[in-house]
C-alpha cells in the first residue's frame, strides 16, 4: 500500500502503531484503514492431495472398459487458509475427506476419455465444497495399451 511516498506492508498490527502518519485528509483515516485491511488480510494456501489410486473403467476402446487400469489422480486446492489456521475447527476449512469422497465417486463412473474424468471432477468439487479459490487436477492412465512400454499418460486441468 502506498500513503504519499510511505510504503508499508504489515503483516501484524503492532507494525501499524509504529508509523506516524501525516494527518492531511488524505492520511486521516490511514491508521484504521490498514487495522481494517490487515483483519480482513486472507491467508492463501495449498491442499495437496497426491496419489489418489483406483481402479476404474475409463477408455477408448471397449476392452478398456470392460478389465479396467489403474489410474492416479493429484489434486491441489487453493484456498483462503485464515479461518482453520486460527480456530483450529474442521468446520472452517476445507475437508479434504470430503474432496476424496468426490474423486472416489466421479472415478466409479465410466468415462472414453482422461479430460471428461477430470473436468467431472472440477465440476462436481466446486459445486459440493465451499471456499475454493482454484483446483488443479491430475489424472494420470498406468499402463495404457499404446503399442509400447509406457509408464502412464496424464491429463492437467485447472478451473
Amino acid at each position: 500500500l502506498k500513503f504519499g511516498v510511505l510504503k508499508v506492508e504489515c503483516k501484524n498490527l503492532s507494525l501499524i502503531n509504529k508509523f506516524n502518519f501525516r494527518h492531511s485528509r488524505h492520511f486521516r483515516h490511514s491508521r484504521h484503514f490498514l487495522r481494517e485491511w490487515v483483519k480482513k488480510e486472507n491467508i492463501m494456501g495449498l491442499i495437496q492431495i497426491e496419489n489418489m489410486e483406483f481402479y476404474s473403467f475409463h477408455g477408448h476402446f471397449k476392452e478398456e472398459r470392460i478389465v479396467g487400469n489403474k489410474f492416479l489422480v493429484d489434486l491441489t486446492i487453493e484456498t483462503d487458509m485464515k479461518a482453520p489456521a486460527a480456530s483450529d475447527n474442521l468446520k472452517d476449512a476445507v475437508n479434504y475427506q470430503r474432496v476424496y469422497d468426490i474423486v472416489k465417486s466421479q472415478m466409479e463412473m465410466k468415462s472414453h476419455l482422461l479430460e471428461h474424468i477430470a473436468g467431472r471432477i472440477l465440476d462436481a468439487i466446486y459445486t459440493e465444497m465451499k471456499g475454493i479459490e482454484k483446483v488443479t487436477i491430475k489424472v494420470s492412465k498406468l499402463n495404457p495399451p499404446m503399442g509400447g512400454k509406457i509408464g502412464s499418460v496424464s491429463v492437467v486441468m485447472s478451473k
